[in-house]
């Protein structure tokens, strides 16, 4: 028996890893997660073929611009071993990793990017339980119900 189909939205700033670097390359880990609750979501609850809206954040107009879905298991993040990465981490250890991550695979860009602005506007359609629209939420990675994916997909 297969697992059921999930869906994520994931975060990044174009500046540093764009929808149109994951078209470039295909596919591409998941690195540089350091939020305990981002890394349990890849680590415990993403499975290969999971569906993926891809999130400009911290720009202009942040919101959904594409498609991509999780094209690996979780596994250790070496960023944290590299002492000259940005995201490493003194306190993890090979033997016990503490930071993980997904390859992500490129699937298609939206004809328009779906703004944080016009989906707020539709709040009330994705349910109280949708985390990007909740005051305070700055997780990079989030699960997605597969209603609110088919209803945000609808918006594009």
């Amino acid at each position: 028996m297969t697992a059921r189909k999930r869906y994520w939205l994931m975060k990044s700033e174009p500046d540093t890893f764009s929808i149109d670097n994951l078209r470039k390359v295909g596919t591409e880990p998941w690195n540089g997660v350091r939020n305990y609750q981002a890394r349990n979501f890849m680590r415990d609850g993403m499975q290969v073929g999971d569906g993926i809206l891809f999130y400009h954040s911290n720009c202009t107009v942040p919101g959904i611009v594409g498609i991509a879905r999780v094209a690996s298991a979780a596994y250790p993040d070496p960023t944290q071993f590299d002492r000259k990465s940005d995201y490493y981490d003194p306190k993890s250890r090979p033997e016990e990793p503490r930071w993980m991550l997904v390859d992500v695979a490129f699937e298609r860009k939206l004809a328009r990017t779906i703004a944080l602005e016009e989906i707020k506007q539709h709040a009330d359609a994705l349910g109280e339980g949708f985390a990007l629209t909740q005051r305070g939420n700055r997780l990079s990675v989030m699960p997605v119900t597969a209603a609110q994916w088919k209803y945000l997909l609808s918006l594009e």
